[in-house]
């Protein structure tokens, strides 16, 4: 993955009582930060995602982030069981053995009730606890006739079901990154099982277990998240003693589209660990390079030329350029470029 090979995702395997496989994988060293991710997942092909992978090894640094993907889903192997929140919690305690002290936990979306319900019945392994565009009851996402459209839809008709929850989970993001999600989700599982799990998030509700929340716990949550309302994220910090609410501008419910570096800032300094400030010149002399020809108006065809590279790895180049910078398109760029050029 270009400047990004020196940091590696290491995967593994573990295995349930009932014998299902559940796969894993960590990036990072240091005190463990389990990630309980959100409706459907692919460890490698997120991994491939740039936006999502930047996400993730912006927590990393400092740490060891570990995430799974759960049954069903990437790399772990499709089961006959029904998704339910048990399910949920003996999964997240099959990677939770492979660590062998508390750890801080992070669950987002759907996976923030599985994280509750978690710190809830297991207190002394949860160091502290983060819960990003969650709820407490999944019955109040959505108005029951809008909940059964999209769960027939998904189940009917899975590519235009993914279009649509894309542009429901991502709408900060360009249609060019909404495209590559919504074939991501695809690719994640099969519309049964997508079908299975958006309507276990919609039955999920921990209401009842929040006052047994004892871990200190940071709410985040999106002002406009078009996925869960955000009165949710106020009932879960009004509900788990001492929580702490962090409200941040912006629509969408994915954590890693809009301003992924606000999030991972305010995530980073709840649990303790360095926050670093927002990046706004350290590209590397090939970003530096493409960031000038895309100011001049060159397209990615055009810029691969010049460099004598392959058209993909410019597009990547300039997607990085992107992220790094936080900027949502081309133009951008270009007037970052500008400006620095009057500068200097």
């Amino acid at each position: 993955m270009g400047e990004n090979r020196g940091v590696q995702q290491r995967l593994g395997r573990v295995e349930l009582a009932d014998g299902t496989a559940v796969a894993y994988g960590s990036v990072g060293a240091g005190r463990p930060l389990v990630y309980v991710m959100g409706w459907l997942t692919h460890l490698e092909l997120g991994w491939e995602l740039p936006a999502e992978r930047a996400l993730y090894e912006a927590l990393a640094q400092g740490c060891r982030l570990v995430r799974y993907d759960r049954a069903g889903c990437g790399l772990s192997a499709a089961v006959e069981r029904p998704a339910s929140l048990a399910f949920e919690l003996e999964q997240l305690a099959a990677v939770a053995a492979t660590l062998d002290e508390p750890f801080d936990l992070m669950g987002t979306s759907m996976g923030a009730p599985v994280a509750v319900a978690w710190a809830a019945a297991h207190p002394d392994t949860v160091r502290r606890l983060v819960l990003y565009g969650g709820w407490v009851r999944g019955d109040d996402l959505t108005p029951p006739e809008v909940r059964d459209h999209v769960l027939g839809l998904v189940a009917s008709h899975w590519g235009m079901g993914s279009d649509v929850l894309t542009d429901i989970f991502a709408p900060d993001a360009d249609g060019a990154t909404r495209a590559e999600l919504a074939r991501y989700q695809r690719a994640c599982s099969t519309a049964a099982t997508a079908r299975a799990l958006l309507a276990l998030s919609y039955e999920l509700d921990v209401g009842d277990l929040l006052g047994r929340v004892r871990a200190p716990t940071l709410v985040v949550h999106r002002t406009g998240d078009r996925a869960a309302p955000l009165a949710q994220a106020e009932a879960l910090a009004d509900g788990i003693d001492g929580a702490r609410l962090a409200v941040l501008p912006g629509r969408s419910h994915i954590p890693y589209a809009g301003d992924r570096d606000e999030l991972v800032r305010v995530v980073r300094g709840f649990l303790g660990l360095p926050v670093g400030r927002r990046r706004g010149g350290d590209l590397t002399a090939r970003q530096s390079e493409v960031a000038e020809l895309v100011s001049r108006g060159l397209t990615n065809r055009e810029i691969a030329t010049r460099l004598g590279i392959d058209e993909r790895s410019a597009e990547g180049h300039v997607e990085r350029i992107r992220l790094r910078l936080g900027f949502r398109s081309r133009a951008q760029i270009a007037a970052w470029v500008s400006a620095r050029r009057e500068l200097g």
